[in-house]
């Protein structure tokens, strides 16, 4: 294949053999970083006498214990670093379940890769210097604001860094400056279109948009089928995680039948995620990625919770990386809203401050309009008191709370206590009422 439809040649044009010979490399150097410069890895490996020399080939990768995300928050903020902090540069964090957030480091060196692989992703898909590159991601601590734009500028693309919301805003960038590639969330992406609608914009006749890329938000193939129909674009999947990086991690090529994940920076396994062995390729189990190109924290047999399945057979792309499938759900109860995070415990903790409310409530998701939403019915306690004005400013503050914990604004409903349906055993939750397109 012509060495102009990769980014990175050297690394990209690997051979199964040639990636695992790298990996086994980069994997002996960073055991021995972590060991020699983590003190939650040195104590880890004491305690089961291993040391960086046993690990002789791939397979001995099993021998290390996994890393979980428990463990970032145990060791927060910065337990978990192998080299001192003066060689950071940056963070960023997720949130929290019960106050401690997950923290991840960055040197330089770190950055300059991560935006590497980035534009790596980008170049598969055809984006090129002379296309424009919107991002509606937020920017700050969420990974896809400044993961993607640091990438989009490796490329060398122009690049619009619009930020998450107002979407008139984002609708006039595109038209004015002929935008030609963006990157949304999938719930998203159908909002644009939704007002683009409204406004009378016809996509393929108004604007310049060709490729879209979506990830963050669980979407099957006809909800991507959908968008690619209503924007009149390639909508390629892309998967990160702010434990691993943020995006950048693996990606769709034009083929459209995987995310390649690149063996150059991690090691994947896919695991049964109750006996933790692994699965042969083509079975579904969790994912768990050891990163091999990192500095500031390398983690070792990560447990990401990801539900997914290696897809077997080579690519008529010509890489050789191996290719996830699109992510099935997770292992744990963790929420995904808009590309965010979310544990029920932050919604538990939050409510559970308010004297005026009971313990009882129930958290749905439902798609309302292509977007998703969150509707939060908590009982009122026995102080119930009859004041219009009271209750609404007592919404509000719930409300508010709840945004700052966990950055989606939810539609809180006060409701008279004993009212929300109860189940002998577990309470439920949280109920998924969203369209499985």
């Amino acid at each position: 294949m012509d060495k102009s439809s990769f980014f990175n040649p050297e690394f990209e044009t690997l051979d199964r053999k040639q990636i695992e010979a790298l990996q086994l490399e980069r994997l002996k150097a960073t055991v021995a970083h972590c060991y020699n410069g983590s003190a939650f890895y040195k104590a880890r490996f004491d305690s089961i006498g291993l040391k960086p020399e046993d690990i002789k080939t791939l397979d001995d990768l099993r021998r290390v214990p996994f890393t979980t995300k428990q463990d970032l928050r145990d060791t927060y903020p910065f337990g978990m670093a192998s080299v001192p902090l003066d060689k950071c540069v940056r963070l960023h964090s997720s949130s929290g379940t019960t106050g401690n957030p997950t923290v991840i480091l960055h040197t330089q060196r770190d950055l300059d890769q991560w935006a590497n692989a980035v534009a790596r992703c980008l170049w598969m898909v055809g984006c090129r210097p002379d296309d424009v590159f919107q991002n509606t991601s937020g920017y700050g601590m969420f990974t896809g604001g400044l993961g993607f734009q640091y990438g989009a500028e490796k490329l060398g693309m122009l690049t619009v860094p619009a930020a998450a919301g107002n979407t008139l805003r984002q609708l006039k960038f595109f038209k004015d400056f002929n935008t030609t590639v963006v990157h949304a969330i999938p719930s998203y992406a159908a909002r644009l279109y939704e007002v683009m609608v409204e406004k009378g914009i016809d996509p393929r006749r108004d604007l310049k948009l060709r490729t879209l890329v979506i990830g963050a938000e669980p979407h099957s193939e006809d909800t991507r089928r959908r968008i690619e129909d209503m924007l009149g674009v390639k909508a390629y999947n892309s998967f990160g995680m702010s434990e691993m990086c943020g995006p950048g991690v693996a990606f769709e090529c034009k083929e459209q039948n995987g995310m390649h994940i690149w063996e150059d920076y991690y090691i994947v396994e896919i695991v049964d995620p109750d006996t933790l062995e692994p699965v042969p390729d083509g079975e579904v189990g969790e994912l768990v990625l050891t990163t091999i190109n990192r500095e500031a924290m390398p983690l070792l047999r990560y447990r990401t919770r990801d539900l997914t399945r290696i897809l077997p057979g080579d690519c008529p792309c010509g890489r050789h990386h191996k290719r996830l499938d699109r992510m099935k759900g997770r292992s744990d109860d963790m929420i995904i809203l808009k590309g965010v995070n979310i544990f029920p415990i932050q919604i538990e903790t939050i409510l559970m401050q308010f004297k005026e409310l009971a313990s009882d409530y129930l958290i749905t998701l439902e798609t309302l309009e292509d977007n998703d939403a969150m509707t939060v019915d908590v009982e009122l306690s026995d102080m119930f008191i009859d004041d219009y004005a009271a209750l609404q400013r007592l919404e509000r503050e719930i409300t508010r709370q709840l945004h700052d914990e966990i950055l989606i604004t939810p539609k809180v409903r006060l409701v008279p206590k004993g009212s929300l349906p109860k189940s002998e055993g577990k309470a439920v939750r949280v109920k998924d009422l969203r369209k499985k397109y």
